[in-house]
């Protein structure tokens, strides 16, 4: 299983967050192309090379081009959901965005549908938030870690004046989570500063499970942030493989409901990708009395299991869950990127024994050229899928 540990031995912020994805390996141009499909607009990303106390990273910098009004979590939530990124990644977003607008809220005596987001319309924790997600998919990350998070000392400047670090948002989050802390350092308490930041806390919360594994790193990355410190100022993140261990594999968790509004299922489904799983179905049944009922089905990670079980007993009406161990077998998949006449489509490949046996145009891609260019998505499906089936019968 592949996984990202984060190492916030200087805290984190979102852009550090993917100034490390992009330092350990993540392509800035296919972070950008699925980021267009949220539709923001009025900013400009970059990424550039940034170094201090002999440890050199990527720094990304996100620059507002147009005035843009705040947006409340209700108008973000729904620029998310409109958008054209795959399901996995919109769910991932939302679940973050809404413990975030959920911990302001609380702060600030609100609902969370009327939070607003107001540094340049909350750009930059769309930018953020979507690109942790968008970021982590494309590495083929399928569990993320976290170690003991450093939150700095001070106070910080606010939209409502001087407030206290951590910021009581990130403080709520922190606390939602049970995180251990690290113990700050003398240089921190010395030089004080918000190392932390809500958006930061967000993601890692919402996202990571907060140990170490044990497991064989294949890349580092450093994300540095904006600020210039007395010791390096960047999130480390390690991308490796899980050791093989006793707890590891995967588990299939199921639920029987005959007492819920089916309109939720949506949420319930969004939620229990965001909290690790790797596959969800549901499937009509009949229980006692001959009533009517749905089985909720969750294969994922055995190390995800306690978020799958909170995520099903919180967001439905189940009593409990049953727990069973599954072996799968998998083939290996690729992706590619053939060009099209009307536009570049991502191919997945399947392997099997060393060779490419299928070739698979992804629907998110012709979806988006057919919509765009008002084509039938069979035409560009079957142009991408001709193109694709090149790669049929070569070596993986």
């Amino acid at each position: 299983m592949k996984i990202a540990y984060f190492d916030p031995f200087s805290g984190a912020s979102g852009d550090m967050i993917l100034g490390a994805l992009v330092d350990a390996g993540l392509a800035l141009s296919d972070l950008a192309r699925e980021l267009g499909k949220v539709r923001i607009g009025g900013y400009g990303m970059r990424a550039e090379r940034a170094g201090q106390h002999g440890i050199h990273g990527t720094r990304i910098v996100v620059e507002v081009t147009e005035d843009v009004h705040s947006r409340t979590w209700l108008q973000i939530r729904g620029l998310i959901e409109e958008s054209e990124l795959d399901d996995a990644i919109k769910g991932a977003a939302v679940t973050i965005f809404n413990r975030l607008a959920i911990a302001e809220a609380k702060i600030h005596n609100a609902e969370p549908d009327t939070v607003h987001f107001h540094e340049v319309g909350g750009v930059d924790a769309i930018v953020d938030i979507c690109g942790a997600c968008i970021g982590l998919a494309l590495m083929g990350i399928e569990a993320v870690y976290c170690g003991p998070p450093q939150v700095g000392s001070g106070f910080a400047k606010s939209a409502h004046g001087l407030i206290p670090i951590p910021a009581p948002a990130t403080a709520e989050l922190l606390a939602d989570a049970n995180v251990r802390l690290a113990t700050p350092i003398p240089a921190m308490l010395q030089s004080p500063a918000e190392l932390l930041t809500p958006t930061g806390a967000a993601i890692l919360t919402t996202l990571a499970t907060f140990e170490r594994p044990s497991f064989a790193p294949s890349a580092i990355g450093y994300g540095f942030g904006q600020k210039e410190l007395p010791w390096p100022n960047a999130l480390r993140v390690w991308i490796g493989d899980l050791a093989d261990a006793g707890g590891s594999g995967e588990l299939l968790i199921e639920t029987n409901i005959d007492d819920m509004n089916p309109q939720f299922y949506e949420l319930v489904s969004e939620r229990l990708f965001a909290a690790g799983a790797l596959d969800v179905w549901w499937t009509p049944i009949q229980m006692k009395k001959s009533r009517p009922a749905t089985k909720v089905s969750v294969i994922a990670p055995s190390d995800r299991r306690q978020r799958i079980e909170d995520a099903l007993i919180v967001n439905t009406t189940t009593q409990g869950v049953r727990v069973s161990p599954v072996e799968r077998v998998k083939a290996a998949r690729r992706i590619e990127t053939v060009t099209t006449r009307w536009g570049d489509v991502r191919v997945k490949l399947r392997l099997w024994n060393g060779r490419v046996i299928d070739a698979a145009p992804e629907y998110d891609d012709c979806i988006a050229i057919a919509r765009r260019l008002d084509l039938t998505v069979r035409e560009v499906w079957n142009e991408a899928h001709r193109m694709g089936e090149a790669f049929v019968g070569l070596k993986g």
